[in-house]
């Protein structure tokens, strides 16, 4: 079972409802129904939560595969805890300014390179496991 990635979900899943009530206390407490109703801090707060779940479903399902294709805990580890370590820097540097930040760079590149390593992770251990279960061809006479 996957419990190294039920806890990073789970953890995200945290964190994603801090991110929710954030912008509806704004729209409740600025009356905004629908939209950013132009006001610029709620349009921040909308994208740091666009911006998770544009990129955290692919990472915590490529993380749940590497995970049930047997890759080491340590990396699962590694990978989770970095990933959520990027979105907290992310979240934080967005909402803080709309510029560049710290926390946004540094997030945002994190998360990158969380992507790009456990897809290499997973391209490994596929490559692995179909090459391996090919039978080889005879060889011509």
């Amino acid at each position: 079972m996957p419990w190294i990635t039920l806890l990073f979900a789970a953890l995200h899943a945290l964190l994603l409802l801090v991110l929710l009530a954030r912008i509806s206390r704004h729209r409740h407490g600025h009356r905004i129904g629908f939209g950013d109703g132009g006001d610029a801090l709620l349009a921040r707060k909308i994208r740091v939560h666009g911006n998770f779940i544009e990129h955290v479903p692919m990472a915590l399902l490529l993380l749940a595969l590497l995970e049930l294709c047997g890759l080491a805990a340590p990396w699962l580890w590694a990978f989770g805890a970095a990933l959520l370590l990027a979105r907290v820097l992310h979240a934080v540097g967005l909402s803080r300014s709309a510029g560049a930040s710290f926390g946004r760079f540094w997030g945002t590149a994190l998360t990158w390179l969380v992507l790009l390593a456990m897809a290499l992770a997973g391209l490994v251990l596929a490559g692995d496991a179909l090459l391996g279960s090919v039978p080889a061809l005879p060889s011509p006479r």
